[in-house]
């Protein structure tokens, strides 16, 4: 942990750093100007550190308005560098350009201020898309054939559920609308594949009596992701079991004599000594074959010795880079980046976008998600 905050506060100070230069550049400050944004960049860079620990001691007003001040000014300012380093990008190649021909195409180059107004424009304006945007979970469509649903039930009706992050941001009135459009979408089954919580917070009644209200006929099953163990594991797996929740880790359950559902903690757990190694291939040989048989993995890392012992794994953890460009990085992490994928032994694996944000309220590109999937009768 002390490895990530040293490697966030450099890599997040250098972006401070990148604006403090472009804000210099367009303008001229003075003395008292460079102290203030000096002083103001501090307290930025370690905001999302202090939300940590507001929540941790109980004072819940002052961390949400840490929250929602530092993770916002967060998307704008990583938004404002990536469209600022594109127009550097051109604005060296106008410049290679007039070097190469000996042509002189200054004209063409937008001054440091021009420059620094533009980017500020697009970065304002694609957070304040990506706000509302956050704000509106789709309703992801998909349907599986498979022999091992019974002719005599023909469908069974799963709602996946990924990365909500409920905490300081996601509260009580965005928590609503995703429950709003669960029931509307009539699961038979719902599922959480992690990240249900974001951090330590102290009123979680109301959440938990909006998840308590969906009642499927074949129950709601959880598993834990790397933020149930970053809030603690215990208050969270208290948390999911109180919300109706079966919490799934390293075990799994038939169900009706219908489906295997089958859970696994988060690696997290396991770096931190608080989740049991378990091998997935011996844990899913434990189940009848011929019922379908339904994996919850938090992280889209698909076990080779596994194949053919799962119909369907559903995932989230990528929230599909939340933010492009960023999308771009989580990629390189995780291949299985987004959607639907076939996998040998006629294996599928589904990837959650995710249905709420982390860090930054907003998403770009990567709309949240609910995910109703119909296992129909072949």
């Amino acid at each position: 942990m002390a490895l990530f905050i040293i490697t966030f506060i450099f890599i997040y100070g250098g972006m401070h750093l990148y604006l403090f230069a472009k804000m210099k550049s367009a303008v001229p400050l003075g003395t008292g100007s460079t102290v203030g944004l000096m002083m103001l960049f501090a307290i930025m860079i370690f905001a999302p550190i202090a939300v940590r620990i507001l929540e941790q001691r109980g004072l819940d007003a002052p961390a949400r308005f840490t929250a929602y001040t530092g993770y916002i000014w967060m998307g704008v300012l990583f938004m404002f560098f990536v469209v600022s380093l594109m127009l550097d990008l051109y604005r060296f190649m106008v410049h290679a350009g007039t070097v190469t021909v000996s042509v002189r195409f200054s004209h063409l180059n937008p001054s440091p201020l021009l420059t620094f107004i533009l980017s500020l424009v697009v970065s304002v304006g694609i957070n304040m898309y990506g706000y509302v945007e956050a704000k509106n979970p789709r309703t992801e469509m998909l349907s599986i054939e498979s022999a091992r649903i019974p002719e005599n039930i023909g469908k069974i009706r799963i709602v996946q559920i990924s990365d909500v992050h409920i905490g300081i941001i996601i509260g009580e009135k965005r928590l609503k609308r995703i429950v709003d459009a669960i029931k509307k979408a009539e699961p038979d089954i719902l599922v959480s594949t992690g990240d249900l919580l974001d951090g330590q917070i102290n009123n979680l009644v109301e959440p938990m009596k909006l998840l308590r209200s969906i009642e499927p006929r074949y129950g709601k099953f959880a598993i834990t992701g790397n933020h149930e163990f970053y809030a603690g594991v215990h208050e969270s797996v208290d948390f999911m079991k109180d919300s109706g929740f079966t919490v799934l880790r390293g075990e799994g359950k038939t169900i009706a004599g219908l489906i295997n559902i089958v859970g696994l903690d988060d690696p997290a757990g396991r770096r931190y000594g608080l989740a049991r190694e378990v091998s997935e291939r011996q844990l899913l040989s434990q189940f009848p074959r011929e019922y379908f048989t339904l994996l919850l993995k938090h992280q889209p890392v698909v076990n080779t010795d596994a194949h053919g012992l799962f119909d369907l794994q559903l995932s989230g953890h990528t929230h599909q880079g939340q933010i492009f460009p960023f999308s771009l990085i989580t990629r390189i992490f995780f291949p299985n980046h987004g959607g639907y994928f076939n996998l040998p032994n006629q294996s599928v694996l589904y990837v959650n976008r995710g249905t709420g944000t982390w860090g930054p309220p907003i998403r770009f590109l990567s709309p949240p998600e609910i995910t109703v999937i119909d296992l129909v009768h072949k």
